[in-house]
């Protein structure tokens, strides 16, 4: 009798296996009270896809980095890539730096610093790739987010608040972006505008987060002194900004065939506390949404994920990077897709 006490008992803490048996499993009532350790605590209890880890100040840095959700929603009708299935064999698992590891600014993890402009980090740092990869390796540079964040104005969103990266594309097209690159980085023509402020090991430390969030920069059409280019010959242009359908094979093609993309989706209250492995959300309140630059996808113990570079610094995630459950929508990750194809 006491064995079958033992295995029911074992049925009902038992971690789910595959991602379907997960996510239908119903939420118990009260994870909605649920906050910090305790929450964290539930977390790794109750799934084995990743591991969250507690610190007091996750959900206030989350929080000063996401933007509203409203910029989830289309700005206007827009057209979508049409699902092509080209012939082509897709590898099991692809990762953008190893496959052109002569564009290093794949590898690049940005800092976003307290400003909700991760539209515009995400955009710029997909575009940066872009043009190296649709240029065969021969143009090598990092775009201005921060010449995208302070001058695309209304069109694009309100700056530190948010903004749609499909229009940071369009800005691209119609006006081009200059050179940028880390916060006071020299020779190029604009760098980031905020320090990565807050403690960054093993980085050096430059100062603490506002209250709060930054102010969107000003608009300034000119080039830091000693650049040796005007901020009209440093602009690099888009041909075409596109939205990619969701579908997991036409992403998955655009990526191996045209670099990086850039992925806008909700944010909920497990995300600040992700540490490792592959996220899969159920629990939580959504706090708004986010947009990361999406590198490749693989497959872990059965379960396949997108691989995505975040602009939170090197110490967030797995060395500034995150996995993403690949190919249900989770969070909505694939219906908000951008990519574009550069004029070279």
């Amino acid at each position: 009798m006491w064995i079958l006490a033992a295995l029911a008992v074992t049925a009902l803490v038992a971690k789910p296996t595959t991602v379907e048996e997960f996510l239908a499993q119903p939420v118990e009532e009260h994870v909605g009270q649920l906050t910090g350790q305790a929450f964290v605590d539930y977390i790794n209890k109750h799934q084995s896809f990743y591991t969250a880890e507690y610190s007091p100040e996750a959900e206030v840095f989350m929080e000063a980095r996401i933007m509203d959700p409203k910029y989830l929603v289309k700005p206007k009708k827009e057209e979508v890539l049409p699902r092509v299935v080209r012939n082509i064999e897709l590898p099991e698992s692809f990762d953008a730096r190893d496959h052109w590891p002569e564009c290093k600014s794949i590898g690049i993890i940005r800092d976003q610093s307290a400003c909700g402009s991760c539209w515009a980090v995400a955009s710029a740092s997909a575009m940066s790739d872009e043009l190296c990869v649709q240029s065969n390796s021969t143009i090598k540079l990092l775009i201005s987010d921060t010449d995208i964040l302070s001058c695309c104005g209304d069109p694009c969103g309100r700056g530190c608040r948010g903004g749609w990266p499909i229009e940071a594309y369009r800005w691209m097209e119609s006006e081009g972006v200059v050179t940028g690159g880390t916060w006071r980085q020299k020779n190029t023509c604009q760098p980031y505008a905020f320090y990565p402020c807050g403690f960054h090991l093993p980085d050096p430390y430059y100062g603490d987060c506002p209250q709060g969030r930054w102010k969107t920069p000003i608009c300034r059409q000119r080039c830091q002194r000693r650049y040796g280019k005007s901020y009209k010959e440093d602009k690099h242009f888009a041909k075409l900004g596109f939205y990619l359908p969701n579908d997991e094979t036409t992403i998955r093609q655009e990526i191996f065939l045209n670099g990086p993309l850039v992925a806008a989706f909700r944010t909920y209250a497990d995300f600040s506390y992700y540490r490792e492995g592959i996220y899969v959300h159920k629990w939580g309140e959504q706090k708004g949404a986010h947009a990361v630059k999406v590198i490749g996808w693989g497959s872990e113990n059965g379960t396949d994920y997108w691989l995505m570079a975040n602009s939170w610094n090197t110490d967030w995630g797995e060395g500034g990077y995150f996995r993403i459950v690949r190919g249900v929508n989770n969070c909505g990750i694939e219906e908000e897709m951008v990519g574009g194809l550069m004029k070279l």
